[in-house]
C-alpha cells in the first residue's frame, strides 16, 4: 500500500487522505462500467492508500451510491471516511420502459425532485444510508444548488430561501448531534461562494470548476472568504473535466464542455512548460491544487484500476520548484497562486 498523507478538514474530525476518489465515473457517467469493475476500481484505490470517498445520489441515479456501499461494507468504519450529498429526493420512475438516465449511461430507473426543505433533506439523509447500507455518513453536502442546474435567479433565490428557512435546520441538527462531523456545498460556478456564506456556517466546499491549472479566478474574493471563516476546499474536477489529463487533443473537454481554441492554446503552452522538465500535465494539475493551503484534498475520478494507478504516480511525480516559476513568468499562471516553491 502506498502512504496518502492525510489532513483534518478544517474545524470537522474528518482526516482526509490529501487524495481521495469522486466516484461520479462509477456511476457510469458517459458509459456503462461493469459491477465487477467498479468493485476492482475501490479495492485498488484502497490498496493505494485511498481512505476518503465521495459519492451522491445523483450520480448514476442512485447506482454510485449502492456501489459504493458494497465496497465500504466489507471495510471498518473507522478506516475511511465517506461524504455524500443532499437536495434531490429520488422515487421509482414513473414508466421505466421510456425512462430515460440522460448522461447516465447505465443509470437506475429513478426520477428525482429537488427539495432543499428540511424533510427532504432528511429524506435524502436517511435513503443515502439505506443505500450505502452504513450506519453513519461523515460529511454532507448541498448538492447543485447554482444556475449551472437551475438556470435562473428566481429559482436559486427561491432554493437558497428554501435552504435558509428549513433545510438548515435538518443539517445543523445532524451537524450537533454528531450524526455527521461536517457541512459542505457543491460549487460548479463563481458567485456562489459569497451567497452561501452570507446565509449558512458552512466547514467546507467541494469545487468542481473555478480552480484549477487553467482558471483560479476565485483566488480573487471568494478563497479569500473561505479562509477568513475557517471554511476549507475539496476540489472536484481535478483535470477541469478532462483537458489536464488527455492533454489539448481533438474533443478535449473543459468544465464539461468541448474546449475553446483559447484554452486549448493556453494547454499546449503549459504542457510545453511541463514536457521540458519532464513532468506530466496530469501531476503539475494535482500538485498545484494541494499547494494550495486552503485545499484540504482532491478528489480525482477513476473508472479502472490503471486510472487509480496512474493517479497515485501523479500525485508522487517529483516536480522541480523552477517550473512553477516558469508558468507564472510566462503568464500561464497567477503570480499570486499558491505553489510549491
Amino acid at each position: 500500500m502506498s502512504v496518502i498523507s492525510t489532513r483534518t478538514l478544517g474545524r470537522t474530525k474528518a482526516r482526509l487522505t490529501r487524495m481521495g476518489l469522486g466516484t461520479a465515473p462509477l456511476g457510469d457517467l458517459f458509459e456503462t462500467i461493469s459491477e465487477s469493475q467498479a468493485q476492482e476500481t475501490f479495492q485498488t484505490a484502497w490498496q493505494a492508500g485511498v481512505r476518503y470517498f465521495d459519492t451522491s445520489p445523483f450520480y448514476g441515479y442512485t447506482k454510485s451510491e449502492h456501489r459504493l456501499g458494497y465496497f465500504l461494507r466489507q471495510q471498518r468504519r473507522d478506516e475511511f471516511v465517506i461524504s455524500t450529498k443532499v437536495g434531490r429526493v429520488f422515487r421509482p420512475a414513473r414508466n421505466p420502459a421510456t425512462f430515460k438516465s440522460g448522461i447516465w449511461s447505465g443509470g437506475l430507473p429513478f426520477e428525482f425532485d429537488y427539495d432543499y426543505s428540511h424533510d427532504g433533506i432528511m429524506r435524502s439523509y436517511e435513503d443515502s444510508l439505506q443505500r450505502l447500507g452504513l450506519p453513519s455518513i461523515d460529511l454532507l453536502l448541498i448538492h447543485d444548488l447554482d444556475f449551472w442546474f437551475h438556470q435562473n435567479e428566481a429559482r436559486v433565490r427561491a432554493y437558497l430561501s428554501q435552504l435558509f428557512t428549513s433545510g438548515w435546520k435538518a443539517l445543523e441538527r445532524l451537524r450537533s448531534n454528531g450524526e455527521i462531523c461536517g457541512i459542505g456545498a457543491g460549487i460548479n460556478e463563481l458567485g456562489m461562494i459569497p451567497r452561501f456564506l452570507d446565509l449558512i456556517d458552512l466547514d467546507f466546499f467541494l469545487v468542481a470548476s473555478p480552480y484549477n491549472l487553467l482558471t483560479q479566478d476565485v483566488l480573487d474574493e471568494e478563497f479569500p472568504k473561505c479562509a477568513e471563516r475557517g471554511v476549507e476546499i475539496v476540489i472536484g474536477a481535478v483535470f477541469a473535466s478532462g483537458i489536464l489529463a488527455t492533454g489539448p487533443v481533438s474533443g478535449a473537454k473543459f468544465a464539461y464542455s468541448p474546449a475553446s481554441e483559447q484554452i486549448l492554446e493556453k494547454t499546449r503552452r503549459i504542457k510545453e512548460v511541463c514536457d521540458r522538465h519532464s513532468v506530466p500535465l496530469g501531476a503539475a494539475a494535482m500538485q498545484f491544487l494541494l499547494a494550495n493551503p486552503i485545499v484540504a484534498s482532491i478528489i480525482p475520478g477513476a473508472i479502472n484500476p490503471g486510472q487509480i494507478l496512474s493517479n497515485v504516480e501523479l500525485l508522487t511525480h517529483p516536480i522541480p520548484k523552477i517550473l512553477w516559476k516558469e508558468l507564472k513568468q510566462s503568464g500561464l499562471l497567477r503570480h499570486d497562486a499558491p505553489t510549491d516553491e
